[in-house]
């Protein structure tokens, strides 16, 4: 059997210092694991579920999990990995997400075991005196070592000043719940990092880093991302979850299994098995295993015996969709549902990706008689539908 150690090492991209991750689990007490979320966002995707996991484990191992809600960091928003500034978000923007975070993360955390706290208890306290003393604490140099700062840098794209300021906060946040190790993604090391360095300029023993792979996405190039629209929601319904996860490339099966599941993979079974029991694995974690059944049941239904489902939703043509009598596609679809938005329904129309009654519509600035929609079935995608109603 695995040692405790073993098991908290399995899939981790990294951890600094290796070593000291043993000494601290030796220490003959719970461990305070440190994860911080900015929600930024209102919903979580299974790139986020990646390190939710590895906090869960050591959870289960009788750590005690603190989980940082950013409600204070989430309104300047982490510059890792980003070309440009962010948007500023409210506070009430800030704490609509939370809610929803909290909720969701609940789906792979013990919450009622975890010590949930919120960055704003401390960070929003400190003088302009405290802010001068930890500014003091890291340079420009330093700052300029973030592959992000430097090739924005490099581009003559502006840094904000503040922007500088958010790896402090973070280790802020490590200071002030006194974080025996920290959970982040692998783009996050550079802010990880910068906490064991600030707790050693309080005084306190530094955290061990701890980071997770970041998850391609479903298109299996770029990070799983709303952003790239190649996210597998938490809140996504079943049969569409299931789906997306059977459109993922061959080469991550393999990734997604380790990453995202507690199943073993079977590299010798063909791959679209292995993509079958991936699917039901993620489904049934996060909406049972009724659920799972039907969605793979659904998924035969519309892909391999190529029947439109029984359970089409039924929509009318929304208002801000009408053009003079004629119904506008792209509003079409983003009112009914189909599409985030106007322009991510034009990108799905200009792909080819759209139906209406059977029939490819490639033209995104398509206007459609009402009468020629009424009762018929637009389509998004292999696993979107609805049917206008008459």
């Amino acid at each position: 059997m695995a040692s405790d150690l073993e098991r908290l090492l399995g899939g981790a991209a990294q951890v600094v210092p290796a070593e000291e991750l043993e000494g601290k689990l030796s220490l003959g007490r719970p461990l305070r694991v440190k994860l911080g979320i900015d929600p930024s966002r209102p919903d979580l995707h299974l790139g986020h579920t990646v390190v939710l996991r590895k906090l869960r484990q050591f959870q289960d191992l009788g750590h005690t999990a603190v989980l940082i809600i950013g409600d204070f960091t989430g309104l300047v928003g982490d510059p890792s990995g980003q070309s440009e500034t962010r948007p500023m978000l409210t506070p009430a923007e800030m704490e609509a997400n939370a809610r929803t975070y909290l909720d969701q993360a609940g789906m792979v955390l013990d919450v009622e075991k975890a010590e949930i706290r919120h960055n704003s208890e401390w960070l929003a306290k400190l003088s302009m005196a405290d802010v001068l003393r930890l500014t003091s604490l890291a340079t420009v140099a330093q700052m300029l070592e973030r592959d992000d700062f430097r090739e924005r840098y490099r581009e003559g794209k502006p840094i904000s000043v503040v922007e500088f300021l958010y790896p402090l906060m973070q280790a802020m946040d490590s200071v002030a719940t006194e974080a025996d190790v920290e959970l982040g993604g692998t783009d996050q090391t550079f802010n990880l990092l910068m906490g064991r360095d600030i707790q050693r300029a309080f005084g306190q023993e530094p955290q061990v880093v701890l980071t997770m792979p970041l998850i391609e996405g479903t298109d299996g190039v770029r990070k799983m991302s709303k952003s790239f629209e190649n996210y597998v929601a938490l809140t996504d319904p079943p049969e569409e979850m299931f789906g997306k996860l059977m459109s993922i490339p061959d080469e991550l099966i393999a990734k997604y299994v380790e990453l995202c599941t507690d199943i073993d993979d079977a590299p010798d079974t063909h791959p679209a098995e292995r993509k079958r029991r991936l699917a039901r694995a993620v489904v049934e974690r996060y909406h049972g295993r009724e659920a799972a059944r039907a969605a793979e049941a659904r998924f035969d239904q519309v892909f391999k015996r190529h029947e439109l489902p029984e359970d089409i939703p039924q929509a009318a043509v929304p208002g801000e969709a009408m053009r003079d009598g004629l119904v506008s596609l792209p509003h079409l679809l983003k009112g009914v549902g189909l599409a985030a938005s106007i322009s991510a329904a034009r990108r799905e129309i200009q792909s080819r990706g759209v139906r209406v009654d059977g029939e490819v519509v490639d033209d995104p600035q398509a206007l459609l008689e009402l009468a020629q929609l009424a009762g018929k079935v637009v389509q998004v995608g292999r696993r979107r539908f609805v049917r206008i109603a008459p």
